[in-house]
């Protein structure tokens, strides 16, 4: 009996010295980070930047090692597709099947309210990036949810500075989707002094824009005063050049005005020289060190300047990284959400801070206007002043 019960022990405490061992490997071992972004689709272009921002952000924010706090860091990628089940039933798998910590994403604003109910129900962050609707941070939010990207309010504001003034009418051309309508909504809501007298949607696929545009001078061309169409459009097919095409300025005074845009989609600003908007990026504006690693980088990555959201990406994943520095690498999301309300952190547009009520990054804007230079192949967006983030009210819209 003694022996056995030596034995007994003996295995009992070697049982315990290994089930010990393997949490304590568990707690060091892989952080795992699901990006869910569209990889095809209509905003194709836009997931692509936003991956290539978010790997260089991790590379830069963890000094090259891809670890935190001895944890090495994992991405799962996932394709969307551009559509919101998938995007959803992606971002379970991540959860549930993939045991990721924490996820990215997705590109779309129409998928990114899909999967909004997806983390409150695993109790788990999705930090998005860069889709942009205000409900994802306004009444479709969830305490789960935070995000780098700027929201509908902040570039309507940008926009409201440069656009609204006394005796101006607007009509807006935006797309039938959630980008479109909460981005038009958010705009009408800055405008204190001009008026927008029509709003035009158009299906987000849509490539014959004549009737729309028809639509859009009607509503506008005996107008008195300064008229202006302000566009909200995403994807490869924009109405910019068929704006140009029905020289609206020429027949009727009307002027075209948008934000900024990824640089292929600003190739047709350069039909509109003068141009103002406000944008939430462009590689020549911000100047710290964070921007210029990034573009000194991804020239020498890409022999390119680095895009629209590019930067996004590597702003979402340099908050990824200090918060989990400020856990020392725990991923409890109770642990992750403490350390990220209030949050401040370096990015490429300067010093971005998680504001407490609502999770949304506040962030400057950049008022520009379009400069065309022949050295380029798009209308260069010259900066007329930053926007700060205390300049802008924007609105907190979640009730919860």
């Amino acid at each position: 009996m003694p022996f056995t019960a030596a034995r007994a022990a003996l295995a009992t405490a070697l049982a315990l010295s290994l089930a010990a061992r393997a949490v304590l490997a568990q707690g060091k071992g892989e952080i795992r980070i699901a990006h869910v972004y569209s990889r095809t689709g209509a905003l194709e272009a836009y997931g692509k930047q936003t991956q290539t921002g978010f790997m260089m952000g991790l590379e830069y924010a963890t000094g090259g090692t891809m670890t935190v706090a001895g944890r090495k860091l994992t991405v799962i990628e996932k394709d969307d597709q551009g559509k919101p089940d998938v995007g959803k039933s992606l971002l379970a798998a991540a959860y549930g099947d993939d045991k990721a910590d924490l996820a990215v994403g997705p590109t779309a604003s129409g998928i990114a309210l899909a999967m909004l109910p997806v983390a409150e129900e695993y109790k788990r962050i999705l930090l998005v990036e860069p889709a942009v609707a205000d409900s994802i941070t306004g009444e479709k939010w969830n305490r789960y949810i935070f995000r780098t990207g700027r929201n509908s309010s902040q570039d309507a504001i940008g926009n409201a500075v440069a656009l609204d003034k006394e005796g101006t009418s607007i009509v807006t051309l935006g797309q039938d989707s959630a980008f479109g309508r909460d981005g038009v909504k958010a705009f009408k809501d800055a405008i204190r002094k001009a008026k927008v007298v029509h709003e035009e949607y158009l299906p987000p696929a849509t490539t014959d824009f004549t009737a729309g545009i028809l639509r859009v001078a009607d509503a506008l061309k005996d107008k008195p005063g300064r008229k202006i169409v302000w566009v909200i459009w995403a994807g490869a097919s924009t109405p910019f050049a068929k704006l140009a095409d029905a020289e609206l300025q020429k027949r009727y005074g009307i002027e075209v005005a948008s934000g900024g845009n990824i640089l292929p989609a600003m190739a047709d600003y350069k039909r509109f020289p003068g141009m103002e908007g406000a944008a939430y990026y462009y590689f020549g504006m911000p100047k710290n060190p964070v921007n210029e690693w990034l573009v000194a980088n991804h020239y020498k990555q890409f022999k390119t300047p680095p895009d629209f959201f590019t930067a996004g990406g590597m702003s979402a994943a340099i908050a990824v990284v200090e918060a989990l520095k400020k856990t020392n690498g725990d991923t409890s999301t109770e642990k992750l959400i403490k350390a990220m309300e209030g949050m401040s952190f370096a990015t490429p547009k300067g010093t971005m801070t998680f504001r407490p009520q609502d999770h949304q990054a506040m962030q400057s804007m950049y008022h520009f206007r379009i400069k065309v230079d022949p050295a380029f192949a798009w209308g260069v967006p010259e900066l007329v002043r930053e926007i700060k983030p205390d300049e802008m009210n924007v609105p907190i819209r979640n009730k919860r």
